[in-house]
């Protein structure tokens, strides 16, 4: 079932990150369906948060989209070289976002590893968020696309993982925010999880 705009004007960035876990993330780019179930995924809590491009009240160019009202696509380019793929939330006016870091393949295995320029299908070739975008065909040109069309957007499952398949830890990459890059805003879960839970295919 397509998650409808309601899902991501959730309040709680932190636990939409977490609830974000087994969810289908799907393209429609260049002719090609892709997706993939999230596998790892973190939390930006906006103005209060120092790891977040909205920390402080901030609002450029760049992060304009992350004010915009939840279900939005949020992609930058990071070292000038990867496109990271975040998902706006909350209401209009409060930046939250939670990038996707890491997905397990789902609908268009093939194309993706073409993408990623691998031969075989192996679990950290979608792992890392540079990578998920690079795989399911997103860069910059979505960024503030709606995750209500037909481009981007993401599907419920059904995927219940019981709360002890779902890891957390603090973000990654982000020591500058100080005290803040210790918060357990990241979320994951393994391929033997989701595999319990779902009948993915074997690659």
């Amino acid at each position: 079932m397509k998650l409808q705009a309601s899902y991501y004007l959730n309040d709680n960035v932190v636990s939409l990150a977490q609830n974000l876990i087994g969810k289908l993330l799907l393209t429609r780019i260049d002719g090609h369906l892709t997706s993939g179930l999230i596998t790892e995924t973190e939390a930006y809590a906006g103005v209060a948060d120092r790891a977040s491009h909205a920390f402080g009240g901030k609002r450029t160019a760049r992060n304009e989209v992350m004010y915009h009202c939840g279900g939005k696509a949020y992609v930058y380019l990071c070292y000038g070289l990867h496109h990271l793929f975040n998902i706006v939330t909350n209401e209009e006016d409060i930046p939250h976002a939670v990038l996707i870091r890491s997905i397990l393949p789902y609908d268009g295995l093939q194309i993706q590893l073409e993408r990623r320029k691998c031969k075989i299908w192996l679990y950290p070739v979608m792992q890392g968020p540079g990578k998920v975008s690079q795989a399911l065909g997103i860069t910059v040109q979505e960024n503030g696309q709606s995750l209500l069309g037909r481009r981007i957007w993401l599907e419920d499952m059904g995927i219940l993982l019981p709360k002890n398949a779902i890891y957390s830890s603090a973000r990654i990459g982000v020591d500058y925010a100080g005290d803040d890059a210790l918060l357990p805003y990241r979320f994951y879960t393994t391929e033997a999880n989701l595999k319990a839970c779902f009948p993915i295919k074997s690659f």
